[in-house]
């Protein structure tokens, strides 16, 4: 049976910005890499500061790699001809976590749909050829708390495991919080089970906050 994806891709910075010109029209692009939505709005209002005299601001976004989660915005071009193009980019670089926004200048000719569609997605291209893709990994939360005289155990396993130390709290008990690859989670919490006193907490359970 296939090993379940545990990767994924992003862009690691923006992009520098780039330019395509069709009839006059001047499309500019931008790649960023982004976390959450509430991002996006920050971007495209900076990018409307920076081109005040555009006439259209199209963009797509993706979110997410096991859950996926997309938005597209035309910013009044005929529906289809812009953000569905540029989000064809995403997909076609397999990226995620990742907004591509489109500026275009009118150039007093019209374009027609075909010439619209071909130039958002040029300039989408243009703008994820200039990006730096990288892989990361889907990583799982889980935390540890033990007595101080488990403390040799639990440091071992995290060294043999090569599990991530998220945070740590060293009070009259200790807790520790770790990540790992998801590939790899069912292996580290078993890791666990020969210390009887050592509670694994999974990000699931109640009492993980």
């Amino acid at each position: 049976m296939a090993e379940a994806l545990d990767s994924y891709k992003t862009i690691s910075q923006p992009t520098e910005e780039v330019l395509y010109k069709e009839k006059n029209s001047k499309f500019f692009g931008y790649a960023f890499p982004i976390q959450h939505e509430d991002e996006v709005k920050e971007i495209i209002d900076r990018i409307k500061k920076e081109h005040y005299n555009a006439r259209h601001w199209c963009y797509a976004f993706q979110l997410g790699a096991e859950q996926v989660y997309y938005r597209t915005n035309d910013d009044g071009e005929p529906s289809n001809t812009a953000g569905a193009p540029i989000y064809g980019q995403i997909q076609s670089y397999d990226v995620t976590d990742i907004l591509i926004v489109v500026v275009r200048y009118f150039g007093g000719i019209k374009l027609g749909v075909g010439g619209l569609i071909t130039a958002y997605r040029a300039a989408a291209q243009m703008a994820m050829e200039e990006a730096d893709i990288i892989e990361k990994t889907i990583d799982k939360k889980f935390k540890v708390r033990f007595e101080y005289k488990d403390m040799n155990n639990v440091m071992r396993v995290i060294k043999e495991k090569d599990l991530n130390i998220l945070n740590q709290k060293m009070e009259m008990s200790c807790e520790i919080e770790l990540s790992i690859r998801k590939n790899e989670y069912e292996q580290a919490l078993a890791a666990f089970v020969p210390f009887y006193e050592v509670k694994v907490i999974q990000e699931t359970d109640k009492d993980y906050l």
